[in-house]
């Protein structure tokens, strides 16, 4: 294994390539505060697209989001029966790219370990939370590039944590997030997680992140890795950008949405887990944030596995998240 060890040693010393803007601060405080300002409107129902059994019950979270779209999320928990005493644990978990919320049956593993899960579907993404559009330029290539031509604001990203900001605080008014929500991600649910726990810092306990989407965009490039989840990048500067005159600034607003941004301002314990073999999100990419996280953290490496389930760590996740649970 004296390969894989020689690599990693090289891995431990990246610190990153893509800029982090001057201003990261102070234009996110700006978009949390708009946030904030918008005014909550949802509802919790019985779900439609399963039922309810004697251990789990099953509901659908519809609220409003910016711009006013229409946003969901599934909300799985115990029944009283079997959710034991005092607050049920949450858990946010965020899915990969492109896609929706995991099944229902997958997401009752975690509703069957005692916690209460809460999973929203990105809005166009394939799932049922709508997509309002209104992004400056193409449309036509994937998220990571949508409102690459207006200002930072106006990426989909940005407006993405705009919403995970309200659906937190619509978690608040239901009583669902009692002493703070445990984060689980991977791919691009591991980047989404990153910046959550970064721009909520009040409201998450600890977060378990895999291989995570969304990182060290310039490195990506450099390496000849943007394609496909990544693929949005070649193709606007193929389309807009043929002479690459335009990179530096298209790198600097994807550092506003970039992991590698929020990695130093998450401050709860982080679980990272890195395949070795991943070459839809480059482990120079992962390791850049995972060097870069503020907190306690710890890196699990698994070099034998690309972008795919781990059920390794999967396990340790448990495990993980189980130190504060009490199970």
């Amino acid at each position: 294994m004296e390969c894989f060890e020689a690599r990693i040693h090289e891995l431990e010393r990246y610190r990153g390539t893509n800029p982090v803007p001057a201003d990261f601060d102070e234009f996110w405080q700006g978009r949390m505060a708009e946030a904030e300002a918008e005014e909550l409107s949802f509802e919790l129902l019985p779900a439609s697209e399963v039922t309810s059994c004697p251990t789990v019950q099953v509901r659908d979270l519809w609220f409003q989001g910016m711009g006013g779209a229409r946003l969901y999320a599934k909300v799985l928990e115990p029944t009283p029966r079997f959710a034991g005493e005092g607050p049920l644990p949450l858990l946010l978990r965020f899915h990969g790219y492109p896609g929706r919320t995991r099944s229902w049956l997958e997401n009752a593993s975690w509703a069957g370990l005692g916690m209460r899960v809460v999973t929203m579907d990105n809005p166009g993404q394939g799932g049922r939370s709508e997509d309002v559009g209104g992004f400056p330029g193409t449309t036509v290539s994937g998220h990571v590039i949508l409102g690459l031509e207006g200002e930072p604001k106006d990426l989909y990203y940005v407006r993405l944590h705009q919403d995970i900001r309200i659906l937190i605080r619509v978690l608040g008014e239901l009583g669902f997030l009692g002493e703070g929500a445990y984060i689980y991600g991977d791919s691009q649910g591991g980047g989404v997680g990153l910046a959550t726990a970064a721009l909520n810092p009040d409201a998450v306990k600890k977060a378990a992140i895999l291989y995570p989407f969304l990182s060290d965009f310039e490195k990506v490039f450099e390496l000849g890795a943007d394609n496909i989840a990544y693929e949005g990048m070649r193709y606007w500067s193929r389309w807009f950008d043929a002479e690459g005159a335009g990179a530096e600034e298209a790198f600097r607003k994807l550092g506003y949405i970039d992991s590698l941004s929020f990695a130093s301002r998450v401050a709860c314990p982080v679980l990272f887990g890195t395949g070795l073999s991943d070459i839809v999100c480059p482990p120079e990419t992962q390791y850049a944030v995972y060097n870069a996280l503020g907190g306690p953290k710890r890196h699990l490496i698994y070099p034998c596995f690309g972008h795919e389930e781990i059920q390794a760590f999967d396990d340790e996740t448990i495990r993980f998240l189980q130190e504060e649970v009490g199970a």
